[in-house]
């Protein structure tokens, strides 16, 4: 395994015909049951289809190897996926990954990132508006201290605030809005 620092989990369910409905219901389920484990810091699900099913890829983050192991190795968590299999056309199929963000949907082995051309765009239609906006939001604070106005602060400054507004806030939701296009085939 990885050493100690934050891990994520990528578990993906390929879920048979018709049983969508009872696998979302379960999915709320065991992510409710996954937060209250210590160490979980977060959970996200991106939905796709393959070969004609829908996908479920779902993201978890603990704080270190053992708390993810922990979780693993519960009881609570063994017992949910035997109830959870007879709706899976595939398993349990998990990886452990020592990135800690996902941008775009995380493939498995067998399935393709989207091309880097449609990654490109998505990234520009994000950062184009964020970077003609957030520079005019700084500019009061600017005025108030002319030393962080300078040409090297402000751009650490402006620069900073893009990336964390793209990594953290506006980027998940737009890959997810965007999949059906991203992983078009």
């Amino acid at each position: 395994m990885i050493p100690d620092d934050v891990v994520t989990l990528l578990v993906r369910h390929q879920v048979k015909q018709g049983q969508e409905q009872q696998y979302e219901a379960w999915l709320r389920r065991i992510v409710g049951i996954a937060k209250g484990y210590p160490g979980h810091l977060g959970i996200d699900v991106v939905r796709d289809r393959k070969d004609g099913l829908h996908l479920f890829t779902s993201i978890l983050r603990f704080a270190s190897t053992a708390q993810l192991q922990t979780w693993l190795d519960s009881t609570e968590r063994r017992q949910l996926i035997e109830e959870v299999s007879p709706l899976l056309a595939d398993g349990d199929q998990l990886e452990i990954n020592p990135e800690r963000e996902f941008w775009f949907t995380p493939a498995p082995a067998d399935m393709p990132q989207p091309p880097r051309w449609k990654q490109a765009c998505v990234t520009f239609l994000v950062i184009l508006p964020l970077a003609l906006l957030v520079p005019l939001l700084w500019q009061p604070l600017f005025k108030v201290a002319p030393w962080l106005g300078g040409y090297v602060p402000s751009n650490v400054v402006i620069t900073a605030s893009i990336v964390l507004l793209v990594v953290y806030l506006f980027m998940p939701p737009v890959t997810r809005f965007f999949a059906g296009w991203l992983n078009q085939r």
